[in-house]
């Protein structure tokens, strides 16, 4: 019997830096669900890929002095090889550059135009270049992007629109009859509410203002907008023809039965694409998940923050699997997850060292020491061997109703009540009690036996969502990973024989080493960010003097207004240690510091490069306004003012804690 097609995708990947593990989480997300998918006997066709078209990609590639087409080959090069670090399983890596998919979207512009829901004129309005967005002095928020909170500027430019009206009731009809469209159920009330039932203005679908994107061949001054580029990625990478000529990857696995994607980009995938397929007259796919987002702290990464964190990074400090673990458990269904560092190590050592890991060092050893290696089936049942198999079983159908709900945390969550429920068996049933009494060698076979087989069904279910670690536990056992109606039974081998393995997690029992690391990497983060901005910042940023070390004439200072205490109680003050520090290029004046505060991290540029070398400032623990609004100095976003003092004869002094406080320590 021919196998049931499964059609999964994630949202493609825009080339205009290296993804960081929130981006990363949702490749890690549809592989998960990929395997899972199967394991239950689905024939699944997993794509991913990356979006490498727009007035984004094209500045920075002439910002680094490359032709666009270079700049998207090396950074689609640097997403594929994190997307294979982290263990993705997926069937194709689509690239917008492929010259198949430049063809169909031609035609795709062609065919709309040519049956009237594609019309000439002018956009003016307020863009958004990081978006590549246009919008009206309504839609913006607090005089900024609605999307991304950046800046915005007034634009005017010929191009081609589409008639989204014109399909917008039956989208509405769609929408309403089909409840699992949109998931979760919170994102189609959004996308209802806010969007399809206040009326959609028609869409923006080429630009004129730049080069790097997919010619109108009809009109070639024209380049095909972003969204209609980037959305046709689902149809034409699995082989999609505009005249009907389409591969039989197409035929078989089209619609899609799940698109994959962040919340913050739903409804480009839930209106405009569904309004595409409509006008190809192409079925829609079969569901649209939004998941959320992975936060650092209290908001979203940024480089402009120092908050980043990457997958090859935790990688390298924890493996891929323990990363694996932390972003699908640790993200909710329906709310924005968190990371840090301290909380990965934190769920490694408790769930990962001690659950787990400790779970296989123990039974291994106790089979090899006690039997030699090998247990045979149990054949005896006392008490609690039957509610603990019976535990074991109903976590097997609820993991699997979980997973099949794409709640993957709480899926997750059910195996590792599987691993939980056997080291409580151990504390029941003290196998090492029993090995003193030759009369019990039988029970403890049993219970060892038992033991076995709850780690091999946990490690069956788990191998979708920690591949490398499962394979490990079916080495250690001499097994393989089982199909998922094979879970629901209790003791399917005859014997089990063990082998030793090394440990599959070492507990973290200093984390200073770790945290080092770790503020080497933010240390070198902040040195890229600067001197990438230092590359791309305007000559008009590049002249500006920090203004936070000139000295006032003695007019200014007996000009200067007296304040309310209320006033000065709204300035935050807190100590920072420098961790690092640079001169920031093309400038005599500027330093660049990387400063701690506690467990943030910021960028601060200060003009006191004539007073300190950048070698003299690590290390120092100096007075910082932290509560100033971020401002650009050469480029470089400045998140704080450090605090000195200037005498008439040019002696200058940092403002220093009188004695060794904690970074971070607020004064008051």
């Amino acid at each position: 019997m021919a196998k049931k097609p499964y059609y999964i995708t994630t949202a493609i990947a825009y080339t205009s830096g290296k993804p960081h593990i929130g981006n990363t989480y949702e490749a890690i997300l549809a592989d998960a669900i990929a395997r899972f998918k199967r394991k239950e006997g689905y024939d699944v066709f997993f794509q991913t890929g990356t979006d490498e078209h727009g007035q984004k990609i094209q500045e920075k590639a002439e910002a680094a002095g490359v032709t666009p087409q270079a700049f998207v080959d090396n950074i689609a090069g640097e997403i594929q090889g994190i997307w294979d670090l982290v263990g993705t399983s997926y069937d194709k890596f689509m690239r917008t550059t492929d010259p198949y998919h430049a063809k169909q979207v031609a035609k795709i512009f062609k065919k709309f135009y040519d049956q009237g829901d594609i019309y000439k004129g002018y956009y003016e309005g307020m863009y958004c270049t990081p978006c590549e967005s246009f919008w009206t002095e309504s839609q913006l928020v607090d005089g900024k992007c609605p999307d991304c909170g950046r800046d915005v500027k007034p634009a005017r430019e010929e191009a081609y629109f589409f008639k989204m009206g014109k399909y917008a009731d039956r989208l509405i009809e769609h929408i309403n009859t089909h409840p699992e469209f949109i998931q979760p159920v919170s994102r189609k009330n959004e996308m209802m509410n806010n969007f399809l039932l206040k009326g959609l203005q028609d869409l923006c679908v080429s630009r004129t203002s730049f080069t790097w994107g997919i010619p109108v061949d009809f009109d070639p001054k024209h380049v095909t907008y972003v969204w209609m580029d980037a959305l046709s990625n689902y149809i034409t990478g699995i082989g999609y023809d505009v005249d009907g000529n389409h591969d039989e990857k197409y035929k078989k696995y089209w619609p899609a039965d799940l698109h994959l994607i962040g919340k913050d980009i739903l409804r480009f995938h839930t209106i405009y694409w569904p309004i595409f397929l409509m006008a190809l007259g192409e079925p829609l796919p079969k569901q649209v998940f939004g998941h959320p987002w992975l936060l650092q702290g209290d908001g979203k990464m940024s480089k402009s923050k120092g908050n980043v964190i990457y997958a090859d990074d935790l990688a390298r400090l924890f493996g891929v699997d323990a990363v694996r673990y932390f972003v699908l458990h640790e993200m909710p269904f329906d709310n924005d997850g968190q990371i840090t560092w301290e909380l990965v190590a934190e769920r490694f050592n408790t769930d990962l060292a001690n659950v787990l890991g400790n779970l296989v060092s123990r039974t291994v050893a106790m089979i090899d020491k006690y039997f030699g290696g090998t247990v045979v089936k149990a054949v005896n049942e006392e008490d609690p061997d039957a509610e603990f198999k019976a535990t074991i079983l109903a976590a097997v159908k609820k993991a699997i109703a979980k997973a099949d709900e794409l709640r993957i945390a709480d899926a997750i969550s059910e195996v590792f009540s599987i691993f939980r429920r056997a080291n409580k068996y151990i504390d029941e049933t003290m196998p090492w009690a029993l090995a003193k009494d030759e009369a019990k060698k039988g029970r403890l076979n049993d219970v060892l036996y038992n033991l076995a087989e709850a780690i091999q069904i946990g490690a069956s279910l788990l191998d979708s969502f920690m591949p490398e670690t499962s394979a490990k536990i079916f080495t250690a056992f001499g097994g393989e990973s089982r199909e998922l109606s094979v879970c629901e039974t209790f003791g399917v081998r005859d014997s089990v024989s063990v082998t030793a393995i090394q440990p599959l997690f070492v507990r973290i029992t200093d984390m200073k080493p770790l945290l080092a690391e770790v503020e080497k990497i933010r240390a070198a983060q902040a040195a890229a960010y600067a001197a990438e901005m230092a590359k791309t910042a305007p000559q008009d940023e590049k002249k500006a003097v920090n203004a936070d070390t000139v000295a006032p004439s003695e007019e200014e200072k007996e000009e200067t207004p007296t304040i309310a205490f209320d006033d000065f109680l709204k300035v935050q003050l807190r100590v920072g240690e420098i961790i690092a520090c640079e001169a920031v290029p093309k400038s005599s004046k500027l330093l660049k510091e990387t400063v701690k505060f506690g467990d943030e991290v910021r960028t601060i540029v200060s003009g006191i490069a004539k007073h300190y070398k950048p070698e003299e400032m690590v290390g120092k623990k100096v007075v910082f306004v932290t509560n100033l609004a971020p401002r650009k100095i050469c480029g470089i976003e400045s998140q704080g003012m450090i605090l000195g003092a200037e005498d008439e004869n040019g002696n200058f002094s940092l403002v220093v804690p009188e004695k060794d406080v904690a970074d971070g320590t607020v004064l008051g």
